[in-house]
Order: structure tokens, then sequence, then C-alpha cells
């Protein structure tokens, strides 16, 4: 059967799973009675919540007498190591791009990550029946970002499609009237440009792992490219391990992809793409061979964690309240597993009660702290720091690029505060009221700066950031809070007397009735310093009427944040504690007067 293996790679946002979707549809991989969800391919709960693809999955439609195999990647960069392993796995990109947006700095390196491989690109301008659409201006920013990034001639010569995947239509013309409603001309467009797989077809078993998986009874599965030769079930076949040892284990489940299932298959030849199991520590890059003809291929580069933080035993007094899981052996266990599946990811025991996780960014990290609450578990977390390298002697941290779209009456107070946070301007561009800025800014001064970005532009600006580079540290302040905390002083429900109080104080992130404890943070202190309050204190009740009648208490809204939001706002001696149901802000010593000592000692 003709094969061909491309991947869809994209910004975030810009549409890939739903086209993806329309293609299963298109190509009748479906049975009529068969229901499909939405953006089907994002499996995952969270994916489904929060829009995104946080895990690349692998999906084959069969059209014309050919398989076509689809892997749908990540835009965001946290997860960038997946991007490139999956390169070594296709011939083609289908390249996305928003007909209005145009490219962005997660299409800058998941375009850079293709290029560098050599894979035959193909690009799709999506969201063609936007209002604002501007695809001709679209395809001249693609063309010089092909340029900057070195794209060699054959690159540069690449088919472009014009899509609305929501709507089902594209058309090979920019203008919106020349949409026909189906997607036959993508596929066709995949067949004629995209080449068969670079594979040996004659010859001794080679296959390696790119992605993994899990799975409770057969342990890790590695999802790779048959690079040369064929494999069959319960063959005896060798690992060549990344430090060059070898183990022989036999294949006992070879599964395949058809459509959205994964599928148990007796054998796949060179150009398929499959996933192994049988070996339960299998890892991404080692080879699997035939037996007395081990040949490793070259190993895959896994992107190094920038970020770490404390996953700790919740010591809170509401401990084990909301949580079934809250033990060290539990977490424990937990992230083990989650290392089987995820290379990017690593694990260090702390102490007796704490781990020490490291990861691709901030979005990595609260993806997998929002599964486990989700999972029944209580922990505690400590901010997220950089991971600091010594390069040649220097002491170096992660640099990131950022890439900004404010309104033009903004771009002040941004400017200042990206300044603030040791940020080097490296362009601004001025378009329609609008302004791009591109930014060289510390990794740890980006922590915490989403937060007062989005009060900054009242929600309008776009942010989106990608690694950079290593480079020599900075000043020691940056990507701390300024502000200081109101820490509750008493043990309680919050009432609505005591926090009307307070109100002139700073802001409040509690609501009356709230259950709160000593050390916990209930609001943002309007000065540098912390404060030690007391939220639960009642009105005095006398007998005699007072000549002013009572008045309700009208109290303004308390700020509400995510997961994400309030792990950019703490600060180094705070923690949140994360529960199935709350996330609470806490100082890590809860005692007032405890809290003064070791601050002066």
């Amino acid at each position: 059967m003709n094969i061909r293996n491309i991947a869809i790679i994209a910004h975030v946002d810009h549409g890939k799973t739903t086209l993806v979707d329309k293609l299963l549809q298109s190509s009748n991989t479906f049975r009529d009675n068969e229901e499909v969800i939405e953006r089907a391919l994002d499996s995952n709960d969270l994916e489904r919540e929060r829009g995104i693809t946080i895990l690349s999955k692998t999906t084959s439609i069969n059209y014309q007498g050919f398989k076509i195999n689809i892997l749908d990647t990540p835009g965001h960069a946290d997860f960038g190591g997946e991007v490139e392993r999956i390169m070594n796995m296709v011939d083609g990109v289908l390249l996305v791009v928003d007909a209005y947006e145009g490219t962005m700095p997660q299409t800058r390196f998941v375009l850079k990550k293709a290029l560098d491989a050599k894979v035959t690109p193909i690009v799709v301008v999506n969201k063609i029946d936007k209002p604002s659409a501007r695809p001709k201006q679209v395809i001249d920013e693609v063309i010089d970002l092909f340029i900057e990034l070195g794209a060699d001639i054959d690159q540069l010569d690449f088919p472009v499609i014009y899509t609305s995947a929501i709507n089902g239509t594209c058309s090979l013309h920019p203008e919106i009237e020349t949409q026909k409603n189906t997607m036959d001309p993508i596929l066709d467009m995949i067949i004629n440009y995209v080449p068969e797989p670079r594979v040996q077809k004659e010859g001794f078993l080679q296959f390696q792992p790119a992605l993994l998986d899990y799975n409770d009874y057969v342990g890790r599965i590695g999802i790779g490219l048959i690079k040369r030769g064929s494999v069959k079930v319960n063959e005896v076949v060798s690992c060549v391990r990344l430090n060059g040892e070898i183990k022989q284990f036999r294949i006992q489940k070879l599964f395949g992809f058809s459509g959205l299932k994964r599928i148990e298959i007796k054998e796949a030849s060179a150009g398929d793409i499959v996933a192994i199991a049988g070996l339960a520590d299998i890892g991404v890059g080692e080879t699997i061979c035939d037996v007395n003809h081990e040949q490793a291929l070259p190993p895959l580069r896994i992107d190094e964690p920038t970020l770490q933080m404390t996953f700790g035993v919740n010591t809170s007094p509401f401990c084990g309240r909301e949580g079934k899981l809250v033990t060290a052996s539990k977490i424990q266990e937990r992230l083990n597993k989650e290392m089987e599946r995820d290379v990017s990811l690593k694990v260090e025991v702390n102490d007796n009660e704490s781990f020490i996780v490291s990861g691709r960014g901030e979005l990595h990290l609260s993806i997998l702290i929002e599964n486990m609450r989700r999972e029944g578990f209580e922990l505690q977390v400590s901010k997220p720091n950089v991971i600091i390298k010594e390069i040649d002697g220097v002491k170096c941290e992660p640099f990131e690029e950022v890439q900004i779209d404010v309104k033009e009456e903004y771009v002040g107070s941004v400017i200042e505060s990206l300044g603030n946070r040791e940020g080097i301007m490296e362009n601004m561009i001025n378009y329609d009221n609008q302004v791009r800025l591109i930014y060289t800014i510390p990794s740890r001064g980006l922590i915490g700066f989403m937060t007062e970005f989005m009060t900054m532009t009242k929600g309008y600006g776009i942010i989106n950031h990608s690694f950079k580079e290593y480079r020599k540290m900075v000043s020691n302040n940056v990507g701390q809070r300024k502000q200081g905390v109101l820490v509750s002083m008493e043990n309680g429900k919050t009432t609505a007397y005591a926090l009307g109080q307070l109100e002139d104080r700073g802001v409040m992130f509690v609501s009356p009735g709230t259950e709160v404890y000593e050390g916990m943070i209930v609001g943002q202190h309007n000065h540098e310093n912390d404060l030690a309050v007391n939220v639960v204190k009642g009105k005095q009740l006398t007998n005699t009427r007072s000549a002013g009648k009572d008045h309700t208490v009208v109290l303004k809204r308390p700020r509400i944040m995510t997961l994400e939001g309030y792990l950019d706002y703490i600060n180094n001696d705070e923690l949140l504690e994360v529960t199935p149901s709350s996330l609470r802000l806490r100082k890590k010593i809860l005692n007032a007067n405890e809290r003064k000592k070791a601050k002066s000692s």
C-alpha cells in the first residue's frame, strides 16, 4: 500500500485539530452511524477545556489507495521536544496559519524544526472566512519567515491552499467565493507533493521510538517509524540502548493506527508508523533491531527542562479534608508514572515529604498539577524557579523570545514593565493602531508577568514566548512580586464586617464565609510589606441601638485566579495548597511571630 507520513504544525489556536477532524470526515474514515465529537483528537479533558493540544496524537486516513498517517503536534513551546522528534517520523508538514494573525512565535518555532529536518512543507491558510482575513499579506509573511529561517530553494517553492476548517471548505485561491464544500484538494496535495517515506523496504529491522505511551498491562509503549525491514508480533528482537547496551525482548503487542483508533496488527514493514509493546522500560531514541544485526540509529535530542518546583505533602491545617490521595508515597508513585510517558519531565527526591519536579515550562508543570488534583491528589507546590546552568564557569539562565501585540495606548506601560524585568527590545512594528513588540527576556522575568500584562492591557493584549538560549545571569531580583500580601492571623470563617474594614488595605482573594487558617494569604497589600490581618472578626453587638441605621456591607468582588495565575503570583517564601476543590495561597511559615524571627535571622 502507498504510504504518506505527515505532521500538522501551527501556532496555538490556529485550527490544526479542527482541520484534522474535517480531513477524517471528508475521507469517509468514520462509519455513517459513528458519533464523532468535535476536535476528536483532543481526547483529554484538559485539552478540550483549554482548546490546546498537549500530547501528540497519531491518526490515519485511507484515501484513493493511499494510507496517510497524520501526526497532530502540540503548538505550545513547552511541548517543543515532541515536535522535534516527530519530524524524524514524517516526510512532509501541513503548516497551518491563521488568515488574520499570520505568523506567530510558535509558527516560527515549529517551522524551524520542520525546515531543519528537511521535510516538505504545504502551507494551509486557515480561517479564510474571518471578516478580518488578509490572506495575501499572510502569505508574504510566511515567505519572509521561510527566508529568515534559512529555507532552501525547494522548500521555498511550497504549495498553498486556503481553508475554513470549521466550515469544512477549501480552495486553491484566496477569494472567499471560490471556497468549495470539500477537503479533497488538501488530501490530493499531500499525495502529489509529499514524498514516500525515506526508508529501506529490504534489510534487517530498524525502528526508533520517538514518542512514548504507557499502559498498566504492558508498561511502556514506543511509538515510531519503521526505518528498515519489517516486524512481527511474538518475534524476539534486540534493543540498542542509548549507552550502547543490548537487551533482547519479545514483541508482545504491535499496534497500527486507523482513523482515531489504535488497532492490534500482526506485522508491519518499513514506512509504517506503529506502536510496540514488550519492553517495560523502552526509551525514546533507542533502536529496535533484528537479533545479531544490531545497528543503532542516531539518538534523538530530548529538550532539557528549564523550570523546576517542589511538590510536597500538604502540611496545612486543612490537610486531608478534600483529597483522597495525600501521602508522599502516593505522590511519588504518580510522578514516577508520569515520567514513564513524558520524557521531558525529571523527578528527584528532595526529602521524605517532597520532590523536585523539573519541566519545560509553567504550562508543562501546571497541566501535571491540574491532572493530579482531578485524580483526587492533595499537595502543596512552591514557586517555579528557572534552572541555572554553569557554562564555562559562568552562571547562565534561560532567555526567551517574546512577541507582544497590543493597542497603541498600552505600549508605554508594557515597555516600562518589561524594562523592569530586564527585557531587551529587539523590534517594534506599528500597523492599524496595533503595535507588535519583540523582546528577549530572562525566563524569570516572565514569571508573574502574565497576570500583570492582562490587567495592563485590559485583556486585549496577546503575548507569546518561546525558549531562545542560555545567557549570562542578570540581576537577582527579576521575577519577584513587588507587592506584599495580607495574611490571616486567626483560624475561622471570614466575615463581611472584617473584610469591609480591610478593603482600603488592598485587594481581597476571599469572600465572606470562607474558612481560613493562620498563615493563609487572603489578599494583596497596597504596599510592599506583608500585613497580618484579622478577617474573622465579628461586629460587637450592644443592646443600645445607634442613631445611624445598620448598613448592609457592600464588598468589592474578590480577585479570582487560575492555577497558572497563582503559580505566577507566589514568592519564594510562599506555597500553593492544591486540593481537588480548592486552591489556597499560604506562607511557608504559618505563625506570624516565627515568620518575623526567620526574616530577622
